[in-house]
């Protein structure tokens, strides 16, 4: 019965991504839906952002283990993102009408800033699909008899073919669906492990020493890492090309920037969840989260929720995820069609086959995507990993550019390729203090340093014309 829902609901999302398809006219109805989405579609699009594996799978696991203090990154960092897009960054990137980022570089820094930081964007996506094809594999694994592998083959193909051919409107259409799913899903849930544990006080009453200490022991090296682990997320989704084709599909300015706020509220309130039921979940059924600690919310539904518990909870994860896979192939396509193919020809690439690019790039994306997947099963790192190479390149650039005038292509240049190479010595380094801020630090000083050495000489409007 599960099995037969699980098969209807996919066909049903295929179905909405071929009716969104007659709705993709030019590339950008492929990757902004025109900029006419109303409040309650950008809102959900933007929630839907990153509440996928990592917020079900990846945080509840961890959380499981270090408490708190362990998911400070995600759901709270994810908040963080979404405000300080709405406060800061949203009016002057939704004012220049481009289409994507890297056309915000563009204008900018210039041509060849727009190329690296395409560059340097361009792979983070990888991880990012990746760990949404392990979450759909593990789903998929819990009702079939399917592998990681051959399930990774499977929900690639499934994503692929829904993005292909809808583009953002199949993804906004559905992140709707999957927030009303979510919601439904995560409060019947929140429920039923209530009443079985004996109600909210005896599951928190059990819960280890330190499970809800939100900051950490004193010490410097434990702040500043502290820190750290709320700009992962926070800061470091902030120059992304994900968040930026959901916020500019909104239809007005006034509309994105309420969006923001809302989907960041929704986040943090719906994304503690999880975590709630998980720590239920322990506390009820121990045998599972010693089995597999990223598998405990979804085996705990199959082996004691009612089959209508059952339908909807699968229902809000295979959509959560299917909805997050399908931006994160989309937004690096749209970033290799339009800032790395377009260029070459100089102007005298006509839109419809723009499209075409941008739907062949969704095939390449998935490719990668895919092996990258059958290499490495830990979705929380993948995500992690992925936010954190926007933070040390790009986050300073960005900024920079929007609100210093000093700001040039030289200190740009410098910030991405500096930042990236400390944080990569780091990491390889056992410090007391976390790689990424380094990294960052590397990065604000490159850009402030590269940009009063080696200021611009000439207007970047001059390079654009």
């Amino acid at each position: 019965m599960l099995l037969t829902a699980i098969i209807i609901y996919l066909a049903i999302t295929i179905a909405v991504g071929a009716w969104a398809s007659k709705l993709v006219k030019s590339s950008n109805d492929f990757v902004l839906a025109g900029r006419s989405l109303p409040l309650f579609l950008s809102a959900s699009a933007l929630f839907a952002t990153w509440f996928g594996s990592e917020t079900i799978f990846g945080a509840s696991s961890v959380f499981l283990e270090e408490g708190l203090i362990g998911v400070i990154e995600d759901p709270f960092g994810g908040a963080l993102c979404l405000i300080l897009f709405g406060m800061f960054y949203l009016r002057p990137m939704y004012r220049m009408g481009v289409l994507t980022i890297g056309d915000v570089f563009k204008r900018a820094f210039g041509k060849q800033v727009e190329f690296f930081a395409t560059v340097f964007m361009v792979p983070v996506f990888f991880g990012y699909v990746a760990a949404q094809l392990v979450a759909l594999s593990l789903i998929f694994g819990t009702v079939t008899d399917l592998t990681l592998i051959e399930g990774i083959l499977v929900s690639a193909g499934i994503v692929v073919v829904y993005t292909f051919l809808g583009g953002m409107w199949a993804v906004s259409i559905t992140d709707f669906i999957q927030t009303l799913m979510i919601v439904i899903g995560l409060v019947f849930v929140s429920v039923m492990i209530s009443k079985e544990a004996g109600g909210v006080n005896e599951i928190l009453s059990q819960a280890p020493e330190g499970t809800f200490q939100f900051f950490p022991d004193a010490g410097i090296n434990a702040w500043v890492n502290y820190l750290g682990a709320w700009i992962i997320l926070g800061l470091g989704s902030i120059p992304s090309q994900d968040i930026y084709q959901r916020v500019m599909s909104s239809k007005s300015e006034q509309v994105a920037v309420r969006s923001t706020y809302l989907a960041g509220g929704f986040y943090l309130t719906f994304g503690l969840l999880p975590l709630f039921i998980a720590l239920g979940s322990k506390v009820l059924y121990p045998e599972l989260y010693f089995e597999n600690k990223q598998m405990l919310l979804p085996s705990m539904v199959l082996a004691h929720g009612g089959i209508g518990i059952q339908i909807i909870f699968f229902g809000a994860l295979i959509s959560a995820v299917m909805s997050t896979a399908s931006s994160g192939l989309l937004a690096p396509a749209a970033l290799i069609s339009e800032n790395l193919i377009r260029p070459l020809f100089k102007g005298k690439l006509k839109d419809k086959y723009l499209l075409w690019i941008l739907r062949i790039n969704v095939l390449l994306v998935a490719m990668v995507s895919t092996y990258m997947a059958s290499r490495d099963s830990n979705i929380y790192e993948l995500v992690a990993g992925a936010s954190i190479l926007l933070l040390v390149s790009l986050f300073a650039p960005l900024t920079a550019g929007l609100y210093w005038k000093k700001a040039s292509r030289m200190g740009a240049i410098l910030s991405m390729i500096l930042g990236m190479i400390t944080y990569l010595i780091c990491d390889e380094m056992d410090l007391a203090i976390d790689s990424h801020i380094y990294g960052l630090l590397a990065s604000i000083f490159a850009m402030i340093l590269g940009s009063l050495l080696f200021p611009d000489k000439t207007p970047t409007t001059d390079e654009l014309s």
